[in-house]
């Protein structure tokens, strides 16, 4: 096992910032097996699941809607579903728009090569079209990521270094042996590191990482990864910072001072914890097969009641009024958050619940 503090060098013709940018973890290989062995769960569930197709299309709407909501967009779970199924919605058009983009890109995943710049660049026209002047085109500006305070946490790499760094980053991936679960990690931090376009940087980094993982597991193309990103967003930039600052303090920041191990780390949990969700969505379709999902529904409705009642009510206290295990309460809590439902007000232990609205939006 290599040293912690040990560069991992990947043999390149290109000498520069991809030669040399993160440290391995000796606990990323337990956490490889473990990923190993969920996708043959997910595998099986999908088997036993009766509707594949239901299945995977739920959790691609749920990964579009997290990795938009991610970058500002405010259209709850059930409006993302709608606008797929081709039902109007009301709301501000360039959330539609991104939505709509959104949906397309994804679906084209299977045609991309990952390491081809130009599949790079047709992706983001895609994510982008009618949303920005520089669609499917490296920007001609500079760029920087800023703080509400107006303090600057990361300036993208200069224009003119844009195209080399992309292309030293794909050729790395292409020649890297990493593990498929790092490489897809580090490459999502790399991108957001040099910030190759004007905007819609997140989205792409996110959509390229599903790419790299999908060519190596088709599972990989339904997973809801972005669903527990933007979950735990928080954590997700400050990783994103923590790798920046592994830098030494030199000018340029795109020099061969990164360390994305921070980023891997949390990538890795991530998508460990998106296949934990892939099947527990793929059995709760087994349960309602026959049944439709009223039942959830039902109980999502009653948790609601609860909670415009008495918001401070805690997640065993509801378990007891609803006769269900505190296991399924978290679960249906999670998914009325992940949907803008309920929203939580203040610290958990002295926190109340939000209600924004009817369950009945998930359910569709």
């Amino acid at each position: 096992m290599p040293d912690n503090h040990k560069k991992q060098e990947r043999k390149s013709s290109d000498a520069g910032v991809m030669n040399n940018f993160y440290t391995e973890s000796p606990l990323w290989y337990e956490k490889i097996g473990g990923i190993h062995a969920l996708l043959e769960r997910v595998r099986i569930s999908e088997e036993q699941s009766g509707d594949v197709l239901r299945l995977r299309k739920l959790n691609r709407i749920m990964s579009i809607h997290a990795s938009t909501a991610i970058e500002g967009n405010r259209l709850t779970l059930g409006q993302v579903t709608d606008i797929i199924n081709g039902i109007p919605v009301w709301g501000p058009q360039k959330d539609i728009k991104e939505v709509q983009n959104a949906w397309q890109a994804y679906n084209e995943l299977v045609r991309f090569d990952p390491w081809n710049i130009d599949d790079l660049l047709k992706a983001h026209a895609l994510m982008t079209n009618d949303l920005i002047g520089e669609s499917g085109a490296f920007r001609t500006v500079n760029v920087a990521v800023v703080r509400g305070d107006g303090v600057v946490m990361h300036r993208g790499a200069a224009p003119a270094k844009v195209p080399k760094l992309v292309k030293e980053l794909l050729k790395w991936g292409c020649d890297s042996e990493a593990h498929p679960l790092i490489k897809s990690s580090a490459v999502h931090f790399m991108l957001e590191h040099i910030h190759p376009f004007r905007d819609g940087n997140g989205r792409i980094g996110r959509l390229w990482q599903t790419l790299v993982l999908s060519k190596w597991n088709p599972l990989f193309s339904w997973m809801p990864v972005e669903t527990l990103v933007h979950y735990n967003q928080a954590l997700y930039y400050k990783a994103l910072q923590m790798s920046a600052l592994q830098m030494s303090a030199l000018q340029d920041s795109h020099s061969n001072n990164v360390d994305c191990r921070p980023f891997i780390d949390f990538m890795l949990d991530a998508l460990e914890n998106s296949l934990y969700k892939y099947v527990d969505i793929a059995t709760e379709t087994v349960t309602n097969v026959g049944v439709n999902v009223g039942v959830n529904v039902g109980v999502k409705s009653d948790i609601i009641e609860k909670l415009k009642a008495q918001p401070k009510l805690t997640t065993p206290e509801l378990a007891a009024m609803l006769n269900r295990s505190p296991r399924t309460i978290e679960r249906h809590i999670r998914e009325l958050r992940e949907c803008g439902v309920l929203v939580r007000v203040g610290s958990d232990k002295s926190g109340y619940w939000q209600v924004n609205g009817s369950p009945s939006t998930f359910s569709r």
